[in-house]
């Protein structure tokens, strides 16, 4: 141990016994009398240290605090690295770390104009809308919809989601509606995660990334985000995360079962899906 921390030791112990004496306690830690009532007398040096600091950091704003001690050594000052990256970080001089740009990985092929889904199950695409409880904390809204038949498959509502929660509700629609050929979406983490990736490669699933900062590509996925935000959350404030999926999940089955679609020839995404059905059992 360290003088330093024995000195905090003591202090400690004076703090639970105050009747104790300072001989007893510095016995106890192992300490000598004298270190104990040691004072560091380095305050008219600091701030002469700290002044030439400051003028480095306005002359090199991006010199870290090892060029900084080089630089201090050369101007006559016998310090070493750690007590100027103390000193640094005391007046919030330190250097932020550069932040490493993310891979994108999305091409404007792969938009929903280019790319355009030609029957059930070809083309499903997924993104998130964020909402909030009345406490103020954070509702993440996980959207997925067959852009054929405009069904709204899932909406999956929680107050985080991490790859591992799409890849969970990602499995029970495969395993309810089948497997899409293509899954369309942007380059959130969430969606770029390596859990999700591999687990649309194992299905056998074609990712379509679209480009960065363009959602307009995503425009299926985007118009029913639009008609959900319009008409249910911009409508409701949710007291709780539990109340929030329910009327979440409600306003899902009014979609496909009740309100008519435009581009469906005004009947519902379920009896578009149904009129599939019914036209491939016919074929056969």
């Amino acid at each position: 141990m360290t003088a330093a921390r024995k000195r905090v030791a003591v202090s400690k112990l004076a703090q639970r016994h105050p009747s104790s004496s300072e001989r007893r306690r510095c016995r106890v830690v192992g300490l000598a009398r004298s270190s104990a009532r040691y004072r560091p007398r380095r305050g008219a040096v600091d701030a002469a240290l700290v002044a030439d600091i400051h003028e480095l950091a306005r002359k090199h704003p991006r010199y870290g605090y090892r060029r900084s001690a080089v630089m201090l050594r050369r101007r006559g000052w016998q310090v070493n690295d750690k007590r100027v990256a103390r000193l640094r970080r005391e007046q919030g001089l330190a250097v932020p770390r550069q932040q490493v740009r993310r891979r994108r990985l999305g091409h404007s092929g792969n938009g929903c104009i280019r790319h355009r889904p030609q029957h059930e199950n070809h083309v499903w695409s997924y993104d998130f809308v964020s909402d909030q409880t009345l406490d103020g904390r954070r509702l993440r809204m996980l959207i997925i919809i067959d852009e054929y038949t405009r069904q709204a498959l899932a909406i999956h509502c929680a107050r985080s989601i991490r790859g591992e929660d799409v890849v969970e509700v990602l499995a029970r629609l495969f395993a309810a509606h089948g497997v899409p050929k293509h899954i369309r979406s942007d380059n959130g983490p969430e969606f770029v995660a390596a859990v999700v990736q591999r687990f649309l490669k194992t299905a056998g699933v074609a990712t379509l990334y679209i480009e960065p900062a363009s959602p307009w590509e995503n425009g299926y996925c985007e118009s029913f985000n639009g008609k959900m935000g319009n008409e249910r959350l911009d409508r409701e404030l949710f007291t709780t995360l539990a109340e929030a999926k329910v009327l979440t999940e409600v306003f899902g089955d009014e979609h496909n079962t009740i309100c008519p679609h435009s581009s469906l020839d005004i009947i519902t995404p379920a009896e578009f899906s149904a009129t599939l059905v019914e036209t491939s059992s016919t074929d056969l």
